[in-house]
């Protein structure tokens, strides 16, 4: 079979305060707001990705007929995501989260010898940020 996915293109978090989702990711995180809309979703540049959060009680509600037909979608408790971080990054980022007063749920040192942080964002998400060899990814 021929592999035809090339990667992830976006991923999405569901957070019902947009604002405070806004401040954390922008904010602390750092990433480059692309696009709000209402109270409905914000957007961030992640890399060669889009980190999306949605509304969770407005993105189940169908469409309106004259908007883009995007199907109603949501999820209900905290997900996961992984930020891809390089290893000499990975103590400022622990650095940068505790001094905005986040805490840091675990530093794990996997198998393969790849280190990952664990913190969680104000929705609740669990939030990872780890090198890329985790994956054996360069």
């Amino acid at each position: 079979m021929t592999v035809l996915i090339e990667g992830i293109l976006e991923t999405a978090l569901y957070a019902e305060d947009l604002d405070a989702a806004e401040a954390f990711y922008g904010g602390v995180l750092g990433l480059e707001r692309v696009l709000r809309a209402s109270d409905r979703h914000v957007f961030f540049r992640c890399g060669a990705g889009i980190l999306l959060i949605f509304n969770p009680a407005e993105t189940v509600k169908p469409p309106p007929e004259n908007a883009l037909q995007v199907p109603p979608h949501g999820a209900n408790g905290p997900g996961h995501a992984c930020f891809r971080v390089a290893r000499d990054h990975l103590d400022a980022m622990a650095e940068r989260l505790t001094a905005a007063g986040i805490s840091i749920e675990s530093d794990v040192t996997w198998p393969n010898g790849a280190r990952s942080i664990y913190f969680r964002d104000p929705a609740g998400n669990s939030l990872e940020c780890a090198e890329p060899c985790l994956w054996s990814i360069g």
